[in-house]
């Protein structure tokens, strides 16, 4: 793509659709024409759209201007309604819609929104589509005058839940006590109805949404209240969503919390002996713990390694043609469900192992994190790194006195005026020795 192209994506899309302050950023008049120019870069008559939601109080308004503005491009527009993300590839699998959007700010206060598009495939849009949106709406060249028409999705809801049913098919939970943080958010009704509907016991927190409470000091951002509950020894293992359900943090029998290196490994390790890890691979993000990767080479099992991101996570597993990686927050791409980050199935598969070893989560982690320190460093100018030769150096250095036992990862912000600093070691204290020496490098060299 072409410097011009990407300098255009980043005035309104950025790398996860659209987000921001619902009021100042997502007005009607922007979201109609996003629409009507989404509508337009589909091209043909009548395409089918289908707009679903989290729970935040400026939802109904951005999904309405949604459908008002395809509609008027002559888009037959169903509405879906509350639902998790990584319920978009599954309704246009089975609905064959060419485009669903998505009205959520993820982890992000109920203060802000956004917008995110999944075309025919399943896939979120490219940033050549992004792009061309973008210029259609910076054009005023849109159609208003279409022959839409605006309906409801009936039992979206249902054939999500069947789509995950069949994902899990043979998943008995009967006898498992589960607790739940459902965000306030997307999940708080799919999240326990599935697991009830395969026999568990489920107690559930922060299911109760009233527009202004979702990732309210709780959900997978914030995880004390799922820990202290899951610690009190009365629940075999807990899981916290964020507010769109595409990402999910678990908690153990002791109360500790299982981050996605964890999860992801666990997750590698049993689909390689069910065979079903094509590839014997899988892919994760520069942020994974350097246990992760020790662990992965014990095992056996390849490791390819993006910048963070789930779209650059799920880039990968496609070329490679793998179907399992993810993030340490919580992002689980499982290619053999949908390809996008599902916590409602990441907890499911996680159940499956824990079902298929007959152990506790605690027990079966086939991976030993190594201690870790990330120190955000502000600086004048986050560019200006690249040229720091003496910065470069003390990361050399310290790369090489941890070889083979821990690692360093310095890089800049890609939104704020910082340089991010981490590192791993065998003990904490070193870990905090290093990314002392490496900050007091960047604050003489940079601040």
């Amino acid at each position: 793509m072409s410097g011009e192209a990407i300098e255009h994506v980043r005035r309104l899309f950025g790398t996860d659709g659209i987000r921001g302050d619902a009021d100042s950023l997502l007005t009607d008049e922007l979201v109609e024409s996003l629409a009507a120019a989404a509508v337009s870069a589909l091209g043909g008559d009548h395409p089918s759209i289908a707009i679903l939601r989290d729970t935040r109080a400026s939802g109904p308004r951005i999904e309405r201007a949604l459908a008002r503005g395809a509609a008027a491009a002559g888009a037959d527009v169903k509405l879906a309604g509350v639902l998790p993300t990584p319920a978009a590839p599954v309704l246009i699998e089975h609905f064959g819609f060419d485009l669903v959007a998505v009205v959520s700010a993820s982890h992000n206060p109920f203060s802000d929104n956004g917008i995110k598009f999944f075309g025919s495939a399943g896939l979120k849009l490219t940033d050549e589509s992004e792009a061309a949106i973008e210029r259609l709406i910076e054009s005023g060249d849109l159609p208003s005058d279409g022959e839409g028409s605006i309906t409801e999705l009936l039992h979206a809801e249902d054939d999500y839940l069947r789509a995950l049913r069949s994902r899990f098919d043979g998943l008995d939970l009967s006898g498992m006590r589960i607790a739940l943080d459902t965000a306030n958010g997307a999940t708080y009704r799919v999240a326990p109805r599935v697991m009830r509907e395969l026999g568990a016991d489920v107690e559930v927190l922060f299911d109760d949404p009233d527009g202004t409470n979702i990732n309210a000091g709780c959900g997978s951002t914030h995880m004390e209240a799922i820990a202290d509950l899951v610690g009190s020894g009365a629940f075999d293992v807990g899981f916290a969503f964020d507010g769109d359900g595409d990402r999910m943090l678990a908690v153990d029998g002791d109360g500790r919390v299982v981050d996605g290196d964890e999860l992801i490994a666990l997750a590698a390790v049993h689909l390689r002996e069910a065979g079903r890890l094509p590839g014997d691979g899988v892919v994760v993000t520069v942020m994974t713990n350097y246990g992760f990767h020790r662990a992965m080479e014990e095992a056996g099992l390849n490791v390819v390694v993006t910048p963070v991101g789930d779209r650059y996570v799920l880039e990968a597993l496609i070329e490679n043609d793998w179907a399992l990686g993810g993030e340490q927050s919580g992002h689980v791409i499982d290619r053999g469900f949908v390809p996008s980050g599902d916590g409602i199935a990441s907890a499911l598969l996680t159940l499956e192992v824990l079902k298929a070893s007959g152990r506790s989560l605690n027990e079966i982690i086939p991976m030993q994190k190594l201690p870790q320190r990330l120190v955000n460093v502000r600086v004048a100018d986050r560019d200006a790194i690249d040229g720091a030769a003496a910065v470069w150096a003390a990361v050399e250095a310290e790369e090489h006195a941890l070889e083979g036992r821990g690692r360093v990862l310095v890089r800049s912000s890609g939104t704020e005026p910082l340089i991010r600093v981490m590192a791993e070691a065998p003990s904490v204290d070193e870990a905090e020795a290093v990314c002392a020496r490496l900050v007091a490098v960047i604050e003489r060299e940079l601040g």
